[in-house]
């Protein structure tokens, strides 16, 4: 009898319940100082924290300093870092070529707005990577998917664009529908209603936002097929969602189906972007779009996101007809840190070393599982990798959602007090940096499985 058998799922949700309750207390015990410095916070910024995602129950552990792989909360409790910024952070924190460019630059000037010779420089090293001749810099994948949309719109004369459900491109008022949304009110599942994530999204934006399930090719072309969608942005590997691979077949067919319609396909490779292998997730999946939106680790740990497009996409920009402004885009001191990054920190050999140690790790918590017998698998896309408490791949949001969110969040809890460091969502990934040891990457899977055992025992 294997161990799901002798022990249904909904006990096992239980015995989940009963860790949270115990592991809750330890985290409280221990984490006076973060409770203590966000009550402070609390009284001069919006639930105590820069960003809404960071804020979470009880309340977020505060961070005084981190290296390499690893953070220290202000209690003085060390973590092994595998949230690393939302995946901003491949490099590891303070890589010291990184350091060192940022700290060669300040002695030149940390702000121009006027061109430097390292933004041609760092463009060229994107345009070799993903096959895409222009680029521009922004300061975020928030402006880098909100540009590239405006691109696509320009390009094409068309107002809609497409989008996936549960697919998150940051937080302008176009991408901000259907990131979460209750199933009560999402409509069918191969033609969801459009549902806003937040106030404040006017009904002429939810208008021209038509949302449609992950790897389905036929509800993209019913999207296209009237003949007004701009462009279709999507993660090629969804990463909202845990890691949501796509089917196979099913970016061939997108590019197919975009192409039939005229309309600009988008990859979102905020997360994927390099964090997948040398030319991002767009090389992982062999499929070329039209415009690519990069972020997050590209920068180091700076604040850096770009886009880059076909010469007839970004032409839009040399014309004139679309305006890309900001103040901060391409600064010196993001470009170098970029181009360390670039150049010297995420070469082929260093990707491959990191990709390897993560699929070992991965493995490693797979045969925790299967031991066990646990509705639960993983997976892995490049230095990235997930447990996901559901007993088959997930397929789009919908599958996401039946996943069994008890048991996700006692491992979380769990972990976290015993020095594991994982994103707060319980739908991020852990990141493999070129930093950590593989004693730090492994110290995850000796957790997952002091967590296994006492679930089942």
């Amino acid at each position: 009898m294997s161990a799901t058998e002798s022990i249904p799922t909904r006990e096992l949700a239980e015995r989940a319940k009963s860790i949270t309750q115990r592991e809750l207390r330890t985290y409280i015990e221990r984490t006076k100082g973060s409770q203590k410095a966000t009550d402070r916070a609390r009284k001069v910024m919006p639930l105590g924290v820069p960003s809404s995602f960071q804020a979470y129950d009880p309340h977020p552990i505060v961070v005084r300093r981190a290296q390499a792989g690893w953070m220290e909360d202000v209690d003085g409790n060390r973590y092994v870092d595998y949230d690393m910024g939302y995946g901003a952070l491949f490099t590891g924190h303070c890589h010291p070529a990184v350091r060192a460019a940022v700290e060669l630059q300040m002695d030149y000037g940390t702000l121009f707005v006027t061109p430097c010779e390292m933004n041609a420089e760092v463009a060229e090293l994107l345009a070799a990577r993903y096959n895409l001749p222009m680029w521009r810099f922004t300061n975020s994948g928030t402006e880098a998917t909100m540009d590239a949309i405006r691109v696509a719109r320009g390009i094409t004369g068309r107002n809609k664009i497409v989008k996936v459900e549960g697919g998150y491109h940051g937080h302008h008022d176009e991408v901000m529908i259907s990131m979460k949304p209750s199933l009560d009110v999402a409509g069918p599942a191969d033609n969801p209603t459009p549902i806003p994530a937040t106030a404040g999204i006017t009904p002429g934006v939810l208008a021209e936002t038509k949302v449609i399930p992950y790897n389905d090719a036929a509800a993209l072309e019913r999207a296209l097929a009237t003949g007004d969608v701009a462009a279709f942005i999507v993660e090629p590997v969804m990463e909202n969602i845990g890691i949501c691979l796509p089917q196979p077949g099913y970016l061939q067919q997108v590019r197919e189906i975009t192409r039939k319609y005229g309309t600009m396909l988008i990859f979102d490779e905020v997360k994927t972007g390099i964090t997948a292998g040398w030319s991002g997730g767009t090389g992982a999946v062999g499929v070329q779009p039209d415009l690519v939106c990069l972020a997050k680790s590209i920068g180091g740990g700076l604040p850096l996101g770009a886009f880059g497009g076909t010469q007839e996409c970004m032409d839009q920009i040399t014309s004139g007809r679309v305006l890309h402004l900001g103040t901060y885009n391409g600064n010196p001191l993001c470009m170098a840190a970029a181009r360390a990054v670039l150049t010297e920190v995420c070469t082929p050999e260093a990707h491959q070393k990191v990709n390897e140690l993560n699929a070992r790790l991965v493995s490693s918590c797979q045969d925790t599982i299967d031991r066990a017998g646990l509705p639960a698998h993983t997976v892995q896309f490049g230095a990235k990798g997930c447990v996901t408490w559901a007993p088959e791949h997930i397929r789009n949001y919908r599958d996401y959602k039946a996943t069994d969110f008890d048991l996700a969040f006692a491992q979380w809890i769990h972990g976290i007090n015993r020095g594991i460091l994982l994103p707060p969502g319980l739908d991020e990934q852990w990141l493999i940096s070129m930093m950590h040891t593989e004693a730090e990457a492994f110290q995850y899977a000796h957790v997952f499985q002091d967590f296994v055992d006492e679930l089942m025992h």
